[in-house]
């Protein structure tokens, strides 16, 4: 059994666990009122804080400049034969700009290819200030976690 898919952990370690293991997420914001998905690669901060790295060209980047609030979703559903069986985290917070080197280091140590564009002047690294995260780990396994209990354990 995977470590996200152990019944005897936490909500808030399982979750933890299928964004730890993700290297993207689907990122949503709002584009005059109507949601807007799009696909981004994700690293973690020190804190276990979302970090993307994204173009001030891209859809997402001006709606975040807009709204900053967004979601992401974490999917640790590969491999499965019903998807709808396993584990997805949806993390719910505030995407802010980031001019901390340490940060970036951190986005391109998880992403080495990243360095293409990293230097470009459209880039920028965001942290995802989160609120809270939705964990649904299987049919019935479902909740809601607040930003402490889930970053805590990060930890």
């Amino acid at each position: 059994m995977s470590e996200p898919d152990r019944p005897s952990d936490s909500p808030a370690r399982q979750a933890m666990a299928v964004i730890r293991a993700a290297d993207r997420a689907s990122l949503a914001t709002s584009q005059d009122g109507w949601p807007f998905a799009s696909l981004v690669l994700a690293a973690l901060d020190a804190d276990g804080t979302p970090l993307l790295l994204i173009s001030d060209l891209a859809e997402h980047a001006k709606n975040i400049a807009r709204e900053p609030r967004v979601s992401l979703l974490f999917d640790g559903t590969a491999g499965l034969a019903d998807p709808l069986t396993g584990p997805r985290v949806t993390v719910l917070g505030e995407a802010r700009r980031s001019d901390d080197p340490a940060r970036l280091e951190r986005f391109l140590t998880r992403h080495p290819s990243a360095e293409l564009y990293a230097g470009f002047a459209d880039f920028h690294l965001y942290r995802v200030q989160v609120a809270r995260g939705h964990l649904v780990a299987g049919f019935g396994r479902i909740h809601w976690i607040e930003a402490q209990e889930l970053l805590a354990a990060a930890q």
